[in-house]
């Protein structure tokens, strides 16, 4: 393994950290509305598949 001097080192770590793509504020702000919409909208509809199916297991239940 070969090794890097500390100039180096700092060197490939600024030329990486330039290759980094920080989205825009506006971008942020739309990315997290969507995650925040997809969020409820994926609880609402799992709160009704297990209410479906705990209605179900109920009544498969009730016939024992």
């Amino acid at each position: 393994m070969a090794k890097t001097s500390p100039n180096e080192f700092i060197r490939q770590v600024r030329s990486e950290a330039s290759k980094i793509y920080w989205p825009s504020r506006q971008e942020t702000v739309t990315t997290g509305i969507f995650v925040g919409l997809m969020t409820v909208f994926l609880a609402v509809f799992f709160l009704g598949i297990d209410t479906l199916f705990g209605t179900f297991v109920r009544w498969l239940l009730s016939l024992i």
